[in-house]
């Protein structure tokens, strides 16, 4: 498979608006990285163009009068920040001026570690809820439990409004210290636990063997550890199963994208040759084709893959490899839509940039930007149980007797495989 080789730089497939933190999270905010190389030349080129004069001027009297004149008084530096901010973002929707503290999300979601102790969190009616704590971590082995509501950290009630404050005083040294309290069900008092921050491996990959031999894997995002993390769940899929599995199920519902690496690497497992994607855009290094390299991790067992609304970015680059490469059976609802790479770049201070400097096409050469990509078997909303509000919640996939698009998959997968039976004894 080629690959792209670059220095510090991250380009990202980022999906849906969403907030991100390890150790206390909200959804996530997932990268796409891989290492560019600029020409010095190229560098040279850009570092020396000035911005004419009478632009630099307007920009400096606007700042001026801000400074002289606004209501408030703001430092130099706001202004400075704010003007940058704004540029940036009035570029599109997925570009942006990130501070340091910014910048260290993208990079702590791009490895897939941090120090911490290990819980994952989701709004629930105003509250704070554990979602899962994970394996072998401080909270895990301390006793916190899913269904938990968190209610302080060191004392400080969680705000739900300001989760980012809370996520900072879960972080922290590992061996350092940390108190939260906690809500349980079945206890009238809060529960207190004092917790060892660890070095913590945030895994996006879960598998489950369903009947007849069909494997179910369910990838929440892209990161570093993603294309790995799924090959051994492949392997514990097959050791469980006494036999190489008989079909899989792939979910990348609600994904909202991530490594680009991470997303052709995931595509590579199952395609046996051929574009998984490719890239355009001005620079040199914006513009690439990712390829397969030979060996199908499922020996050409037959794949569906799950999709709705929130399979967007990275997601989409595997559903249209797969799709296109006619390797897996799309089933679902429509994907989000964005077709864009952005590139991270750090500043000197700290700050970074994130710009969109790509565009990507399908293996068929199509952009599914602000398109998104159609299943081959569509789920309908109305078809949907009545319940709509808990169709799309993250811990009922998987859960057979709840999940009516799983249902559907195996269905679609059923008939693959007798289909595949049958031209194998057509005379």
């Amino acid at each position: 498979m080629s690959r792209v080789v670059m220095p510090f730089r991250f380009a990202l497939i980022l999906g849906v608006g969403v907030v991100m933190g390890f150790g206390l999270s909200v959804g996530r905010t997932v990268q796409a990285e891989r290492e560019i190389e600029r020409p010095a030349t190229a560098v040279g080129a850009q570092s020396s163009r000035a911005v004419p004069w009478q632009d630099a001027r307007l920009l400096a009297e606007v700042l001026e009068h801000v400074r002289n004149e606004y209501v408030e008084q703001i430092s130099d530096q706001e202004l400075i920040e704010a003007a940058i901010r704004g540029m940036i973002a009035d570029l599109d929707a997925h570009s942006a001026f990130l501070d340091p503290q910014e910048f260290d999300e993208i990079r702590i979601s791009t490895t897939g570690e941090y120090s911490g102790v290990g819980i994952e969190v989701a709004l629930e009616n105003g509250v704070v809820k554990v979602v899962n704590p994970i394996e072998g971590t401080p909270a895990q082995k301390a006793g916190v439990l899913a269904g938990d509501t968190i209610l302080a950290v060191d004392g400080i009630p969680v705000s739900v409004e300001n989760l980012t404050d809370t996520i900072d005083r879960m972080r922290g040294k590992a061996g350092t210290a940390v108190k939260i309290s906690i809500a349980r069900a079945d206890r009238e008092e809060p529960l207190e636990f004092t917790l060892s921050r660890a070095a913590v491996q945030v895994h996006s990959v879960r598998e489950q063997l369903l009947d007849d031999g069909v494997g179910y894997v369910r990838i929440s995002h892209f990161s570093e550890t993603t294309a790995p993390d799924l090959e051994r769940s492949l392997a514990s899929l097959k050791k469980k199963n006494g036999a190489p599995l008989n079909g899989l199920v792939l979910d990348l519902r609600n994904n909202p994208g991530g490594v680009l690496e991470a997303a052709v690497g995931v595509s590579d497992v199952f395609l046996e040759e051929g574009v998984i994607v490719t890239a355009n855009g001005r620079a040199a290094d914006a513009r690439f084709e990712m390829d397969a390299r030979p060996g199908d991790a499922l020996d050409g067992a037959p794949m569906v893959l799950l999709v709705n609304g929130g399979s967007a970015s990275a997601s989409e680059i595997v559903a249209g490899a797969l799709q296109d490469h006619r390797r897996a059976t799309l089933v679902g609802r429509q994907t989000y839509g964005k077709g864009s790479v952005q590139t991270v770049v750090p500043l000197s201070d700290g700050h970074a940039i994130k710009l969109t400097t790509s565009k990507y096409f399908t293996p068929s050469g199509a952009s599914i930007h602000e398109k998104g990509i159609k299943p081959d078997v569509v789920v309908n909303d109305k078809d949907l149980p009545t319940q709509r509000d808990s169709v799309d919640v993250t811990e009922n996939y998987g859960k057979l007797e709840h999940d009516l698009e799983l249902q559907l998959a195996l269905n679609t997968l059923r008939q693959k495989t007798l289909g595949a039976i049958r031209q194998s004894r057509a005379p």
